[in-house]
């Protein structure tokens, strides 16, 4: 039997917006969601806040959860749906000029650079093209072009259907190519969202049907939640009814603020590097050509050193500060090896070009700074380091990234110390199960390694370079004793760390994947 107390406590504290869907909910068909936004009046926002308090007050109950796959259109699908996907839209201008330059294709200005070059991969790879005489791409298999068209015929079917679909709505082959271009498998933003929508239907409880007899039965006043200082003054209050609180509801969900996942992940990258003793070194995010290039013995020729590779600062394009005796002895090893034992490059060295200024394309300069100034030895430093270079943004690059940079420097240092310490890297902070080394060249290292570890999704992935530094770095720096060195790219540690197959997610503004991933972040730690 329901307590009448009760009942006319529970009563009183009810919301307008409660009462106004219990009318709603007395006299209508059907009780899930869809029926309800669309018929009771109410905005979703209120008929999501009513319903949790009806719930939450035993009032109404949830009788079924009913769990649906919606399809929607990115906002690149948008675009594909307006302008056909690029690849069909290079098959079509090849198909009705016969043949077409791939340099005329890359010039197409209804198209990023990225599509361009990724349509015409995908052209190539699916045999339906083929290059010919002049460099030419001519259609050798139109039948090849099925795959293009099938994926077109969807983004149509989906934007017949306003831009959302269930995904059961399509067949299997659809289906198929849904799942292979929908965002989080795309190795671009994809052209498919696939989102669980989830569909509650509701039911009466058996204290709905007294509550709602009393509340068709009781006089409308306009109800009020509280006093204020106007309604006193103005005697507004009289002839309405006042709203009692109900202390027992749970309170509103709050959403407290938080470090974005990758800021947790380079304080904890920070963290773990000074719990094992490395020291931080710091350096400027506009360097001079010397410290990022010269005094790590690369070459004034070498074509790393080019304006499609590196920013240039514009104004005060030069640095004097750097010492000249400095200068000069980087400038002999350069032309002649100095005091290294070796031949050097054999160029005359540009005392003027080595003071411009550029953005820090390599975070290897803070170290070179670093034994500039006098490091300690027996020493351990690193750095996390904001570098720059000119590149085109796709899921595994982009113009701007973080470096973690460090150098070990030691009498007893030796290059098994060096991958030791990768594979620790590794392991502990990218999270890697499956680690490889491979030889490489850089030069201000020998012996050279890069370090590769295996994405779950994207295979395997560089992480960067690492080596011994060559006497030409140290010698002129003032450092006569082993430096082992190695530059790995955070962005990526962090695509394995956090789980991520697109390395711009990393910037994501969508507070969604944010909170995913920061309860990754939570887990791991």
């Amino acid at each position: 039997m329901i307590d009448e107390i009760a009942l006319s406590h529970l009563i009183e504290g009810l919301h307008p917006l409660e009462k106004q869907l219990l009318r709603f909910f007395a006299s209508a068909p059907r009780w899930d969601d869809p029926s309800v936004i669309a018929n009771s009046g109410l905005k979703p926002a209120q008929v999501s806040t009513a319903i949790e308090w009806l719930l939450a007050k035993k009032i109404i109950a949830v009788s079924s959860d009913q769990v649906h796959s919606m399809v929607r259109l990115t906002e690149v699908g948008e675009g594909y749906a307006a302008q056909k996907n690029p690849a069909l839209r290079m098959a079509e201008e090849i198909l009705e000029r016969g043949e077409v330059s791939i340099r005329d294709l890359q010039q197409r200005a209804d198209m990023e650079s990225e599509e361009k070059s990724r349509a015409i991969g995908a052209l190539k790879a699916s045999g339906a093209v083929s290059v010919v005489s002049g460099g030419l791409l001519k259609i050798s298999d139109e039948a090849r072009l099925s795959a293009f068209r099938d994926l077109q015929n969807v983004i149509d079917l989906l934007k017949k259907k306003q831009g959302l679909a269930a995904l059961s709505d399509f067949s299997e082959q659809d289906q198929s190519i849904i799942d292979e271009n929908h965002r989080k498998r795309s190795p671009s933003k994809g052209i498919f969202r696939v989102d669980l929508d989830v569909e509650r239907v509701y039911e009466k409880t058996e204290l709905f049907t007294p509550i709602y007899e009393k509340i068709a039965a009781e006089k409308v006043l306009e109800t009020l939640s509280g006093l204020s200082p106007e309604i006193l003054k103005e005697g507004t209050w009289k002839g309405k009814d006042f709203r009692k609180y109900n202390i027992q509801l749970p309170p509103p969900r709050i959403s407290g603020g938080a470090l974005h996942p990758y800021k947790a992940f380079l304080d904890q990258v920070k963290s773990k590097f000074v719990s094992m003793g490395f020291a931080e070194m710091r350096g400027p995010l506009v360097e001079s050509e010397f410290w990022d290039m010269d005094a790590l013995f690369m070459p004034q020729f070498h074509p790393a050193r080019e304006i499609h590779d590196v920013y240039f600062v514009k104004d005060k394009p030069h640095d004097q500060s750097i010492p000249k005796e400095v200068v000069a002895r980087v400038a002999a090893a350069h032309e002649n090896g100095g005091e290294s034992g070796s031949r050097g490059w054999r160029y005359p060295f540009d005392t003027e070009r080595t003071r411009r200024l550029i953005l820090r394309s390599q975070g290897t300069s803070v170290s070179a700074r670093t034994l500039g100034e006098g490091a300690n030895h027996p020493g351990k430093y690193f750095s996390i380091a904001r570098c720059f270079r000119y590149d085109q943004v796709d899921a595994t690059h982009a113009p701007d990234f973080f470096q973690v940079e460090g150098i070990v420097l030691g009498e007893e240092i030796h290059f098994r110390t060096l991958l030791g310490l990768l594979t620790l890297f590794a392991k502990e902070v990218a999270k890697a199960d499956e680690i490889k080394f491979l030889p490489a060249y850089f030069p201000f290292t020998e012996p050279s390694v890069e370090m590769h570890v295996r994405h779950p999704k994207l295979g395997w992935m560089e992480l960067g370079g690492a080596g011994l530094f060559r006497p030409e770095v140290t010698g002129p720096l003032g450092v006569n004793v082993p430096v082992i060195a190695w530059g790995l790219g955070l962005d990526r540690m962090a695509m394995i760390a956090l789980g991520i197959s697109d390395i711009r997610d990393l910037f994501s503004a969508d507070l969604g994947l944010i909170r995913e991933k920061q309860r990754v972040n939570r887990i791991e730690r």
